[in-house]
């Protein structure tokens, strides 16, 4: 399971730290592509092959599945850690989440996250308040 919350930097060259108690989840290699509300997501090979699966069963005659289905795969890059476990984040997907100088990398259970530092603050800013609400929301649903 993925967890926790690290801060890094990115490098001139688009390159960032993959934080330990990640790589021995992941490995040295995986797939980072655009996230919703403005981040990355990064899967395992095993866990984009069962996302993808999912996918690929979406309905081709509906809209939004398409451009849903457009808008995962057409960002997804498959990447590897280099000897300092750093990875390299393509300029199309730094500039999808607006990633400048610093980040932070979330484990979300099944993935990871990156954010940039900014925008993370911002997020958090806006949904704390509502964690109380959206927790009854879930609880409803026997969460």
């Amino acid at each position: 399971m993925l967890m926790g919350e690290y801060m890094h930097s990115i490098d001139a060259k688009g390159r960032v730290i993959l934080p330990a108690d990640f790589r021995a989840e992941l490995g040295d290699s995986f797939i980072v592509t655009k996230g919703l509300d403005g981040c990355l997501f990064i899967y395992a090979q095993s866990e984009w092959e069962q996302l993808s699966a999912k996918l690929r069963q979406l309905p081709l005659a509906k809209t939004e599945a398409r451009a849903f289905v457009r808008f995962f795969f057409a960002g997804a890059r498959q990447v590897e850690l280099d000897k300092q476990g750093r990875f390299l984040v393509p300029a199309t997907l730094r500039q999808h989440a607006s990633l400048q100088k610093d980040v932070v990398l979330i484990g979300v259970s099944s993935r990871i996250e990156v954010w940039s530092k900014d925008e993370w603050l911002k997020y958090n800013e806006e949904i704390n308040p509502a964690v109380s609400a959206i927790a009854e929301t879930l609880a409803d649903l026997g969460i």
